[in-house]
């Protein structure tokens, strides 16, 4: 047994449902973990005599929080980060797609993949839903290199039979082989799992979307990803191609792809009767302010869609997001908020961050607190990791005003250590990150 000394703050609830239960901070903390999976947390006075023979960590002066969960990725878009461009759809032409034909080749494929998972976990990063490129590679080398680190990973395949550049598409009957392959191979596999993933409608022929929702039908226990209602015209071309759809959700939907375990990123311009039909069938938002911003594509209503229970995690959105790191994003959320209007309470914010993230991914019986029995995917964050941080935190007294300084100012700099299933698999400052 590992024994983890330090101040510990997880959820237990949506803070926004829940008034009273929902924040369990210890501010001298213990975290018993055995067998990559958490025994005990809580105050250390209480759980110390537990000890026993455990090899005790003193971690005094950090925070232990849950792992953060990234529930909206692209891994073959990691070399185009920050690239200049317009919005959505020229964006896709002029940086994505050529990025993405790279991804043919599995020597690409794997280094990218490497690279791309050792920047989650210096992030603190310890789940994510991911995008691969159309080629079943690329997704082959991001399940194995996910396998060797033992990590909670969910990724597919994009689907795209039309409009998209040649190299970049293919077929109806190449993708489902594809995809019973790769769930064959992976799905289940150590803590690996399979999306179902269509780019988004505009790619997609209805022959396309019709195969996706029978081979959901087929593993039910498999995840779906998509994109939804992200940029205005991106909506009007899907009105288009869909003309008897009553909206963009119900393309999905009337094909069988809203369901439990279904993830739409961003829905920036879905409104209360949208979100409710969303909702009533289980389906959840990856909620990606970055990409939002850069990409010009609006303010997600965050708010609005609580208001009508939908599920809602964070995503980066990498590479069209601008950060991998889950606690910038969180900065960014509550700048999307002030500017509708609703500023985001800091504990909703790591709820989202979180165990919302894992209810998102229907992983909350797993990941997403610090429960005994859950898996022990934490983090270790260091409060005085820049000067400025050190000394803003030090003024403050209220837990709530040290976590809101937390997500404005904090970054990959803040994040000491990222455990996977109680090992070690990041240490800052390290020669190399443990794999």
């Amino acid at each position: 047994m590992q024994a983890y000394r330090a101040s510990i703050l997880h959820l237990l609830d949506d803070p926004t449902k829940t008034e009273e239960g929902a924040v369990a901070f210890h501010k001298d903390g213990l975290l018993l973990v055995e067998d990559g999976r958490v025994v005990g947390c809580g105050e250390y006075a209480e759980l110390s005599p537990w000890l026993g023979q455990a090899e005790l960590h003193d971690l005094t002066g950090h925070l232990i929080t849950p792992g953060f969960i990234d529930t909206h990725i692209h891994f073959p878009q990691v070399d185009i980060i920050a690239a200049h461009g317009k919005q959505l759809l020229d964006w896709l032409e002029q940086h994505t797609f050529p990025a993405e034909a790279a991804f043919a080749d599995p020597k690409h494929a794997a280094d990218t993949a490497a690279f791309f998972l050792d920047e989650l976990l210096r992030n603190g990063t310890t789940t994510a839903l991911v995008f691969g490129s159309v080629h079943k590679v690329s997704v082959d080398a991001l399940f194995a290199e996910a396998f060797d680190r033992d990590m909670r990973l969910i990724a597919g395949k994009s689907l795209m039979d039309r409009n998209a550049p040649e190299g970049l598409t293919d077929t109806v009957e190449s993708s489902r082989a594809d995809m019973e392959q790769l769930i064959a191979d992976w799905h289940g596999k150590g803590r690996l799992g399979y999306a179902v993933t269509p780019r988004f409608a505009i790619s997609c022929s209805d022959a396309q979307l019709a195969m996706a929702g029978e081979l959901l039908a087929r593993h039910p226990d498999v995840w779906m990803q998509t994109h939804l209602s992200e940029n205005v015209h991106e909506i009007k071309e899907t009105a288009r191609l869909f003309p008897k759809a009553k909206d963009y959700l119900d393309v999905y939907d009337r094909f069988g792809l809203l369901r439990q375990r279904s993830v739409f990123a961003h829905c920036v311009h879905l409104k209360g009767e949208a979100f409710q039909r969303l909702a009533a069938k289980g389906g959840a938002v990856a909620f990606c302010p970055t990409s939002n911003l850069f990409l010009g594509s609006g303010l997600f209503p965050l708010e609005e869609a609580c208001s009508h229970g939908v599920k809602v995690g964070m995503g980066t959105d990498v590479g069209a997001g601008t950060s991998f790191s889950i606690l910038h994003t969180l900065g960014e959320a509550y700048k999307v908020g002030q500017l509708r209007g609703d500023a985001l309470d800091p504990f909703h914010a790591l709820y989202l961050a979180t165990l919302g993230g894992a209810r998102a991914l229907d992983l909350d019986g797993m990941i997403g607190n610090l429960e005994p029995g859950k898996e022990a995917d934490f983090v270790v964050l260091d409060l005085a990791a820049t000067p400025l941080l050190a000394r803003r935190l030090a003024e403050t007294k209220s837990l709530e005003n040290k976590l809101f300084a937390l997500t404005v100012l904090g970054d990959d700099r803040v994040v000491a250590r990222t455990y996977l299933a109680g090992v070690e698999r990041y240490r800052r400052d390290s020669a190399q990150a443990p794999t």
